[in-house]
């Protein structure tokens, strides 16, 4: 018994292999599925009228779509990862390993020191990886199939079940609505590749080959698109990355200063540290200044309720239809837990009362007058 105890405290090598070996496994699939997606299936209509949609397309109705070779971005955004990862890299050896690492073992005002900036760099760290992690394998929100907007499920409900009189009086009483409520409705779109209805603020994204809810952007630094379900983590994504690389400037600026120093009166100590040291600083400053441009835009995005590709849509507009005020806004994004606004996770209570997070209904300015 105390032997077969103590195999089961201390797992085998060989199941310590196994174990990684379904970990890479489970990588590799979800790359393969990142880089050749199932084909999106058609909607009950396009089933129906297949061979009207085939004919359609013979005579030259729905042109071949050029951006289906947009697809192989996605092959490149691998490569983007691995470069995240890379900077990640080259940063942590110059900021713990070469810069402050060594300052904890001296004592005194220099170990504080490097306390105060190596626990803030970990902990953004940390905070940076997890939303990473969020945004590339969170899904933005795939429209359902054969979607239709509550209310014509409702009117079909009716329909199939009252007198023909009464179905009659409801569809004279839908003529005479005031344009304020006709405004309530969402504006129903039609996804030709798809051959899906479109919820309100979805987009077709060449590369992922499907519709996205509330879609923002597609994001080859992420392998994925920024949609409704996972915009909070790439926003967070960019406000901690932005953070840490402004600290690690901070961090490495007096070791770059000291880097042109020893170049100026030809020391050869520590040449290699040195010059890891310059080049995760520039990388840091040059990011960082980058950053800063999408950090203003994103939170001017936010507190509007606009995303990317609306920009120009609201530009036509008197009255953007979806800002109900900056509060309103931002919780419709980050939700209304206040101690859960600066971590990827969403609570239970905000996903089943903020309809916005599942970016298939949205409010607008008539439903919060109403």
């Amino acid at each position: 018994m105390s032997q077969a105890s103590a195999k089961l405290r201390s797992p085998s090598p060989t199941s310590c292999s196994a174990w990684g070996s379904r970990l890479a496994t489970k990588l590799a699939a979800e790359i393969l599925k990142r880089l050749f997606p199932a084909p999106t299936r058609r909607g009950l209509l396009g089933r129906r009228n297949h061979h009207q949609f085939v004919s359609a397309m013979d005579c030259g109705q729905t042109p071949a779509n050029p951006f289906h070779l947009c697809s192989g971005l996605r092959a490149l955004g691998y490569l983007m990862i691995l470069m995240v990862a890379a900077i990640i890299g080259v940063t942590y050896y110059a900021v713990v390993i070469v810069a402050w690492g060594p300052r904890l073992l001296r004592g005194g005002l220099s170990s504080a020191l490097a306390l105060l900036v190596l626990g803030p760099f970990h902990l953004l760290l940390v905070l940076l990886l997890w939303s990473y992690f969020m945004v590339v394998f969170r899904d933005p929100g795939k429209v359902p199939i054969n979607w239709r907007p509550a209310f014509d499920e409702e009117t079909l409900e009716m329909g199939s079940s009252v007198p023909l009189s009464d179905s009659v009086a409801h569809e004279s009483r839908l003529s005479t609505e005031s344009s304020s409520e006709l405004e309530r409705r969402p504006n129903i779109g039609y996804c030709n590749i798809c051959q899906n209805n479109k919820p309100p603020r979805s987009h077709h994204c060449s590369v992922c080959q499907r519709c996205v809810l509330k879609m923002d952007h597609h994001c080859v630094w992420v392998v994925n698109c920024v949609g409704a379900r996972n915009y909070k983590f790439f926003l967070l994504f960019l406000l901690y990355t932005f953070l840490e690389m402004a600290l690690d400037t901070l961090a490495l600026l007096p070791h770059f200063i000291t880097f042109f120093g020893d170049a100026v009166n030809h020391t050869t100590s520590s040449t290699q540290n040195l010059a890891v040291t310059f080049i995760a600083f520039v990388l840091n400053l040059a990011l960082l200044l980058s950053l800063l441009c999408f950090v203003v835009m994103h939170t001017s995005l936010v507190l509007s309720n606009t995303t990317t590709i609306e920009v120009y849509e609201k530009k036509k507009a008197v009255a953007w239809k979806y800002d109900l005020g900056r509060r309103k806004n931002f919780e419709q994004v980050f939700g209304s837990k206040k101690i859960l606004w600066f971590l990827p996770i969403f609570s239970k209570e905000d996903l089943e009362n903020i309809p916005a997070l599942g970016g298939l209904d949205f409010p607008t300015h008539s439903d919060v007058e109403a």
